[in-house]
Protein backbone atom coordinates (compact mmCIF):
# COMPACT_ATOMS: atom_id res chain seq x y z
CA UNK A 1 0.00 0.00 0.00
CA UNK A 2 1.64 3.08 -1.17
CA UNK A 3 2.22 6.72 1.56
CA UNK A 4 -1.12 8.33 0.34
CA UNK A 5 -3.62 5.05 0.12
CA UNK A 6 -2.40 4.06 4.15
CA UNK A 7 -3.34 8.37 5.22
CA UNK A 8 -6.46 7.59 3.36
CA UNK A 9 -7.60 4.54 5.29
CA UNK A 10 -6.58 6.81 8.47
CA UNK A 11 -8.68 9.36 7.55
CA UNK A 12 -11.58 7.04 7.16
CA UNK A 13 -11.54 5.30 10.35
CA UNK A 14 -11.09 8.53 12.01
CA UNK A 15 -14.14 9.91 10.69
CA UNK A 16 -16.24 7.00 11.43
CA UNK A 17 -15.04 6.76 14.78
CA UNK A 18 -15.61 10.69 15.49
CA UNK A 19 -19.51 9.78 14.61
CA UNK A 20 -19.64 7.05 17.31
CA UNK A 21 -17.74 9.11 19.94
CA UNK A 22 -19.82 11.97 19.65
CA UNK A 23 -22.90 10.34 19.60
CA UNK A 24 -21.94 8.08 22.71
CA UNK A 25 -20.73 11.16 24.60
CA UNK A 26 -23.45 13.25 24.01
CA UNK A 27 -26.01 10.55 25.24
CA UNK A 28 -24.32 9.41 27.92
CA UNK A 29 -23.22 12.86 29.53
CA UNK A 30 -19.77 11.69 29.49
CA UNK A 31 -16.81 14.26 29.00
CA UNK A 32 -14.19 11.61 29.00
CA UNK A 33 -16.03 10.14 25.71
CA UNK A 34 -16.61 13.44 24.40
CA UNK A 35 -12.63 14.44 24.83
CA UNK A 36 -11.95 11.50 23.12
CA UNK A 37 -14.33 12.30 19.91
CA UNK A 38 -12.18 15.73 20.33
CA UNK A 39 -9.13 14.15 20.32
CA UNK A 40 -10.22 11.82 17.10
CA UNK A 41 -11.06 15.36 15.59
CA UNK A 42 -7.56 16.29 16.12
CA UNK A 43 -6.28 13.16 14.31
CA UNK A 44 -8.87 13.28 11.65
CA UNK A 45 -7.72 17.08 10.68
CA UNK A 46 -4.16 15.74 11.28
CA UNK A 47 -4.60 12.34 8.74
CA UNK A 48 -5.85 15.56 6.02
CA UNK A 49 -2.78 17.48 6.47
CA UNK A 50 -0.48 14.48 6.25
CA UNK A 51 -2.09 13.34 3.02
CA UNK A 52 -1.71 16.88 1.60
CA UNK A 53 1.94 17.07 2.81
CA UNK A 54 2.56 13.44 1.66
CA UNK A 55 1.79 14.34 -1.92
CA UNK A 56 3.70 17.86 -1.98
CA UNK A 57 6.73 16.58 -0.69
CA UNK A 58 6.64 13.63 -3.17
CA UNK A 59 6.47 16.38 -6.09
CA UNK A 60 10.01 16.41 -8.25
CA UNK A 61 12.67 19.23 -7.49
CA UNK A 62 11.90 22.58 -10.02
CA UNK A 63 13.68 25.96 -10.33
CA UNK A 64 11.79 27.16 -6.70
CA UNK A 65 13.01 24.45 -4.67
CA UNK A 66 16.05 22.79 -6.68
CA UNK A 67 16.54 20.27 -3.51
CA UNK A 68 12.54 19.07 -3.67
CA UNK A 69 9.96 19.21 -1.30
CA UNK A 70 10.45 17.04 1.29
CA UNK A 71 10.51 19.58 4.34
CA UNK A 72 7.05 20.04 3.32
CA UNK A 73 6.73 16.35 5.59
CA UNK A 74 8.80 18.13 8.19
CA UNK A 75 6.34 20.81 8.71
CA UNK A 76 3.50 18.90 8.39
CA UNK A 77 4.78 16.60 11.46
CA UNK A 78 5.49 20.01 13.31
CA UNK A 79 1.64 21.38 13.02
CA UNK A 80 0.36 17.68 13.58
CA UNK A 81 1.99 18.23 17.52
CA UNK A 82 0.61 21.72 17.94
CA UNK A 83 -2.70 20.49 17.28
CA UNK A 84 -2.11 17.54 19.53
CA UNK A 85 -1.51 20.40 22.10
CA UNK A 86 -4.63 22.16 20.90
CA UNK A 87 -6.87 19.14 21.65
CA UNK A 88 -5.12 18.51 25.02
CA UNK A 89 -5.81 22.16 26.04
CA UNK A 90 -9.37 21.58 24.92
CA UNK A 91 -10.06 18.58 26.68
CA UNK A 92 -8.21 19.57 30.10
CA UNK A 93 -10.04 22.91 29.74
CA UNK A 94 -14.12 21.16 29.38
CA UNK A 95 -12.98 18.78 32.31
CA UNK A 96 -12.48 21.39 34.66
CA UNK A 97 -15.71 23.09 33.96
CA UNK A 98 -17.17 19.58 34.66
CA UNK A 99 -15.31 19.35 37.75
CA UNK A 100 -17.08 22.65 38.89
CA UNK A 101 -20.17 21.29 38.06
CA UNK A 102 -20.49 17.63 37.49
CA UNK A 103 -23.59 15.66 36.20
CA UNK A 104 -26.16 14.07 38.46
CA UNK A 105 -25.11 10.76 36.94
CA UNK A 106 -23.72 9.30 33.48
CA UNK A 107 -25.80 6.83 31.87
CA UNK A 108 -25.66 4.01 29.48
CA UNK A 109 -22.20 3.44 29.90
CA UNK A 110 -22.33 0.11 28.32
CA UNK A 111 -22.20 2.49 25.30
CA UNK A 112 -19.31 3.97 26.61
CA UNK A 113 -17.80 0.76 26.77
CA UNK A 114 -18.42 -0.70 23.57
CA UNK A 115 -17.80 2.40 21.76
CA UNK A 116 -14.02 2.81 23.35
CA UNK A 117 -13.69 -0.97 22.84
CA UNK A 118 -13.86 -0.63 19.38
CA UNK A 119 -11.69 2.55 19.00
CA UNK A 120 -9.50 0.65 20.65
CA UNK A 121 -9.33 -2.02 17.84
CA UNK A 122 -9.66 -0.03 14.98
CA UNK A 123 -6.94 2.65 15.48
CA UNK A 124 -4.43 -0.27 17.18
CA UNK A 125 -5.28 -1.91 13.40
CA UNK A 126 -4.80 1.31 11.91
CA UNK A 127 -1.68 3.17 13.92
CA UNK A 128 0.13 -0.42 13.50
CA UNK A 129 -0.39 -0.29 9.58
CA UNK A 130 0.74 3.38 9.69
CA UNK A 131 4.13 2.89 11.72
CA UNK A 132 5.40 0.12 9.06
CA UNK A 133 4.57 1.96 6.10
CA UNK A 134 6.93 5.61 8.13
CA UNK A 135 9.26 3.07 8.50
CA UNK A 136 9.40 1.37 4.71
CA UNK A 137 9.24 4.99 3.59
CA UNK A 138 10.82 7.33 6.27
CA UNK A 139 7.85 9.41 6.15
CA UNK A 140 7.87 11.69 9.33
CA UNK A 141 4.36 12.71 8.00
CA UNK A 142 2.96 9.47 8.40
CA UNK A 143 5.10 8.59 12.07
CA UNK A 144 3.02 11.68 12.79
CA UNK A 145 -0.55 9.95 11.86
CA UNK A 146 0.66 6.87 13.26
CA UNK A 147 1.60 8.61 16.57
CA UNK A 148 -1.67 10.34 16.74
CA UNK A 149 -3.15 6.70 16.78
CA UNK A 150 -1.26 5.38 19.06
CA UNK A 151 -1.95 7.86 21.63
CA UNK A 152 -5.52 7.32 20.66
CA UNK A 153 -5.19 3.44 21.71
CA UNK A 154 -3.49 4.23 24.88
CA UNK A 155 -6.62 7.07 25.77
CA UNK A 156 -9.09 4.95 24.31
CA UNK A 157 -8.19 2.55 26.62
CA UNK A 158 -7.86 4.74 29.78
CA UNK A 159 -11.41 6.17 28.94
CA UNK A 160 -12.58 2.41 28.97
CA UNK A 161 -11.46 1.43 32.15
CA UNK A 162 -12.95 4.82 33.54
CA UNK A 163 -16.25 4.03 32.29
CA UNK A 164 -15.88 0.42 33.63
CA UNK A 165 -15.04 1.86 36.98
CA UNK A 166 -17.84 4.26 37.12
CA UNK A 167 -20.12 1.70 36.39
CA UNK A 168 -19.07 -0.61 40.00
CA UNK A 169 -18.48 2.55 42.03
CA UNK A 170 -21.24 5.20 41.07
CA UNK A 171 -17.77 7.72 41.12
CA UNK A 172 -18.95 10.46 38.71
CA UNK A 173 -15.99 12.40 39.32
CA UNK A 174 -14.05 9.94 38.07
CA UNK A 175 -15.45 11.03 34.35
CA UNK A 176 -13.37 14.80 34.46
CA UNK A 177 -10.42 13.51 36.34
CA UNK A 178 -9.82 10.52 33.66
CA UNK A 179 -10.70 13.06 30.51
CA UNK A 180 -7.54 15.20 32.32
CA UNK A 181 -5.30 11.90 32.62
CA UNK A 182 -5.98 11.56 28.55
CA UNK A 183 -5.10 15.06 27.92
CA UNK A 184 -1.99 14.12 29.73
CA UNK A 185 -1.22 10.66 27.54
CA UNK A 186 -1.77 13.37 24.78
CA UNK A 187 0.37 15.90 25.58
CA UNK A 188 3.17 13.39 26.35
CA UNK A 189 2.63 11.57 23.06
CA UNK A 190 3.62 14.82 21.44
CA UNK A 191 6.38 15.96 23.02
CA UNK A 192 8.69 13.69 21.01
CA UNK A 193 7.04 14.16 18.04
CA UNK A 194 7.54 18.28 17.96
CA UNK A 195 11.40 18.02 18.82
CA UNK A 196 12.15 15.06 16.10
CA UNK A 197 10.33 17.88 13.71
CA UNK A 198 12.36 20.66 14.74
CA UNK A 199 15.69 18.86 14.43
CA UNK A 200 14.99 18.10 11.02
CA UNK A 201 13.63 21.52 10.21
CA UNK A 202 16.83 22.90 11.56
CA UNK A 203 18.91 20.33 9.91
CA UNK A 204 20.27 18.28 12.91
CA UNK A 205 22.63 15.36 11.67
CA UNK A 206 21.80 11.92 10.77
CA UNK A 207 21.92 9.49 13.95
CA UNK A 208 25.11 8.44 15.11
CA UNK A 209 24.10 4.94 13.67
CA UNK A 210 23.80 5.84 10.04
CA UNK A 211 26.49 8.17 10.22
CA UNK A 212 28.66 4.89 10.62
CA UNK A 213 27.49 3.19 7.90
CA UNK A 214 27.91 5.95 5.72
CA UNK A 215 31.79 5.89 7.28
CA UNK A 216 31.93 2.35 7.33
CA UNK A 217 30.87 2.40 3.18
CA UNK A 218 34.03 5.30 2.77
CA UNK A 219 36.24 3.16 4.46
CA UNK A 220 35.47 0.66 2.09
CA UNK A 221 37.00 1.63 -0.49
CA UNK A 222 41.04 1.78 -0.63
CA UNK A 223 41.18 4.17 -2.51
CA UNK A 224 40.07 6.83 -0.67
CA UNK A 225 43.44 7.75 1.10
CA UNK A 226 41.13 10.07 3.71
CA UNK A 227 37.81 12.07 3.97
CA UNK A 228 36.67 14.68 6.09
CA UNK A 229 33.76 17.69 5.83
CA UNK A 230 31.02 15.18 6.01
CA UNK A 231 27.66 16.81 6.46
CA UNK A 232 24.25 14.78 6.72
CA UNK A 233 20.44 16.07 7.33
CA UNK A 234 16.96 15.18 6.72
CA UNK A 235 14.54 16.43 4.26
CA UNK A 236 11.74 14.82 4.63
CA UNK A 237 11.91 11.25 4.20
CA UNK A 238 14.78 11.73 2.30
CA UNK A 239 18.22 11.90 3.54
CA UNK A 240 20.96 14.52 1.87
CA UNK A 241 24.79 13.92 2.83
CA UNK A 242 27.89 15.25 1.09
CA UNK A 243 31.64 15.42 1.81
CA UNK A 244 34.80 15.50 0.61
CA UNK A 245 37.09 12.78 -0.41
CA UNK A 246 41.22 12.58 -1.46
CA UNK A 247 43.03 10.36 -3.36
CA UNK A 248 46.10 9.74 -4.70
CA UNK A 249 46.88 12.85 -6.81
CA UNK A 250 48.10 10.72 -9.69
CA UNK A 251 44.25 8.93 -10.10
CA UNK A 252 42.79 9.80 -13.17
CA UNK A 253 39.75 12.09 -13.72
CA UNK A 254 37.85 8.71 -15.14
CA UNK A 255 38.68 6.77 -11.98
CA UNK A 256 37.98 9.36 -9.84
CA UNK A 257 34.27 10.01 -11.57
CA UNK A 258 33.79 5.88 -11.48
CA UNK A 259 34.85 5.70 -7.10
CA UNK A 260 32.18 9.05 -6.54
CA UNK A 261 30.07 6.50 -8.63
CA UNK A 262 30.72 3.40 -6.51
CA UNK A 263 30.45 5.08 -3.02
CA UNK A 264 27.49 7.52 -4.14
CA UNK A 265 25.50 4.05 -5.24
CA UNK A 266 26.52 1.89 -1.75
CA UNK A 267 25.02 4.76 0.54
CA UNK A 268 21.79 4.90 -2.04
CA UNK A 269 21.83 1.21 -1.58
CA UNK A 270 21.91 1.76 1.97
CA UNK A 271 19.43 4.51 2.26
CA UNK A 272 17.28 4.40 -0.67
CA UNK A 273 16.27 7.64 -2.25
CA UNK A 274 19.46 9.53 -0.45
CA UNK A 275 20.58 12.61 -2.30
CA UNK A 276 24.81 12.33 -2.13
CA UNK A 277 27.40 14.98 -3.27
CA UNK A 278 30.91 13.89 -3.02
CA UNK A 279 33.94 16.45 -3.51
CA UNK A 280 37.32 15.00 -4.73
CA UNK A 281 40.43 16.03 -4.14
CA UNK A 282 44.14 15.04 -4.71
CA UNK A 283 45.94 13.43 -1.64
CA UNK A 284 48.80 16.69 -1.62
CA UNK A 285 46.03 19.29 -1.20
CA UNK A 286 45.05 20.83 2.28
CA UNK A 287 42.27 20.43 3.26
CA UNK A 288 39.86 23.86 3.45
Amino acid sequence: MNKNRVVLVSIVSNSALIVFKIVAGILMGSVAVISEAIHSSIDLIASVVAYIAIAKADEPADAGHPFGHGKFENISGFFEALLIFFAAGIIVAEAFRRLLHPPAAIVRLDWGIAVMAISTVVNLAVSRTLFHSAKKHGSIAIEADAAHLGADVLTSLGVMAGLLAIRFTHLVFLDPIIAIAVAGLIIRSSIDLTLRSIADLADQKLPDHEIDVIETIIRGHPEITSYHKLRTRKSGPRREIDLHIQVESSTSLRDAHDLCFKVENAVKEAFPGAYVTIHVEPRDEEKK
